[in-house]
This record gives C-alpha cells, structure tokens and sequence, in this order.
C-alpha cells in the first residue's frame, strides 16, 4: 500500500494542485479515494470512471438518467478500462468525485445479489469453510461476490446464463444477477444519490473462487430469505 504522503503528492503532481493549507486538506482527502481505488487496480481488476452524485442527482445531467450515479461516463468504457496506477491517477486530476466501475468479464466475474441474502450465504460459507474472495456491499441494497470469470473459455465452449446482467437490464433480474462480458460494477470509493457507499466487505486481494460454487450458495441464500430465487433453468447450452 502507498503512503498517504506519496499519494498526496501524486495527487499534487497529476491535479497542479497548490500548496496551502486547504489544497493539502483535499490532496489527503484524494490520495485516499486515490488509495482505495489502488487496491482495486493491484487485484488485477480492470477500472474505468463512472458518473458521481450531486446533490442527489448523477453528475451526468441526463434527464431521467436510470442509473444515477451508476454508470461510466464514456461510452467507450470497455476499451478505457484498465489496472495502470499511472492512468487511474490522471483520471482522478481531472475529476477527482467520479466514481468507478470495474469491467466483467476480463479477470473477474460478479455475482450480485440481495444484500440480506449475501449475509446469509457469507455465514453459510464461514460454516462451511468456503473461502468467499472480494464482497463488497453497495449501500445497503446489494453484496457483489468477485470470482474467476468465464470469460476464459474458448467460444466453442462458452455457455451463456440467464442469469447474465448488462447495464441495460439491471431491473430484470432482481435477484441473483451474474455479471461476465459487457457488464460492470461499482467498486469503492464510490457513492450513490441517496448518501450510501460502496465498501469493502472482503478486500479486493483475497483469491478468486470459483463461481458455480459461489452461485450455489447464494441460490440457496436467495430461497432461505425469501429473495427472488434464480430461474429453475439457470443454463442455456
């Protein structure tokens, strides 16, 4: 990890910031999101910026935007995305309340659901000795479980899921929500327009596992709390 000094000056360095006492105060403040987003990066997942909060409204100014606060702010976001230290810093100096997202489907999936379910598969794994990987928790709303991605497979041996999520159709799946190519995630220090946050509830450096095995037991999790089950056909071959 970075000290918070050389991340402050880093930040200096990148934003042409000044030296007074209120440009440090702000230096140290971004040299900590700087920080968190770091971590990210040295997990191997790829990042890209997204749309900030603002006055309970997405930065973007989209009327209607329907996912406030959500989304990248290029359109170009699956070519943007990347883990360079360097790259993250200068994105930061330019706007420095954007939020992020990780791209799926790269060296990660996600599987996102229910935050009361996620708490229950969590105690259900710990009781099981399955070691979970990253969990991050948006808000209070929804727990995102990072594993191995798909996206490793040969064409010919790539299965699609309805459980698959893009951008788009968010609102369609409820419940358990699998997030692999075309598809992102908020990850800290991101903040949405009610005030909650994104955090960490396992930090990004924990290995990834393997995600049939995770998707079993939020299934299970979904039913034991009466969140919205997954389809009784998960897999289209």
């Amino acid at each position: 990890m970075e000290s918070a000094g050389r991340l402050s000056n880093w930040w200096r360095r990148w934003s042409g910031a000044d030296t007074g006492a209120d440009a440090a105060a702000d230096a140290d403040q971004h040299a900590s999101r700087l920080a968190e987003l770091l971590a990210v990066t040295r997990a191997g997942f790829p990042v890209v910026p997204a749309a900030h909060a603002v006055e309970y409204r997405c930065s973007c100014d989209r009327v209607g935007c329907p996912a406030p606060a959500q989304h990248p702010l290029s359109f170009a976001w699956q070519s943007m995305a990347t883990v360079d230290a360097e790259q993250v810093a200068r994105w930061l100096a330019v706007d420095p309340q954007a939020n992020a997202v990780t791209a799926t489907g790269r060296a990660h999936d996600v599987l996102d659901v229910p935050a009361e379910a996620g708490r229950f598969a969590l105690e259900r794994m710990a009781e099981l000795g399955v070691a979970p990987g990253p969990v991050a928790a948006v808000g209070e709303d929804r727990f995102l479980f990072f594993t191995t991605t798909r996206s490793t497979l040969d064409e010919d041996e790539w299965w699609t899921s309805e459980l698959d999520t893009h951008p788009e159709d968010l609102a369609e799946h409820p419940g358990i929500r699998w997030h692999t190519r075309g598809s992102y995630v908020l990850v800290p220090p991101s903040r949405l327009t009610d005030g909650s946050q994104v955090t960490w509830v396992r930090p990004p450096d924990h290995p990834l596992p393997d995600p049939l095995r995770v998707l079993d037991l939020l299934a299970d999790a979904c039913t034991a709390v009466g969140a919205v089950a997954a389809p009784e056909h998960w897999f289209i071959g």
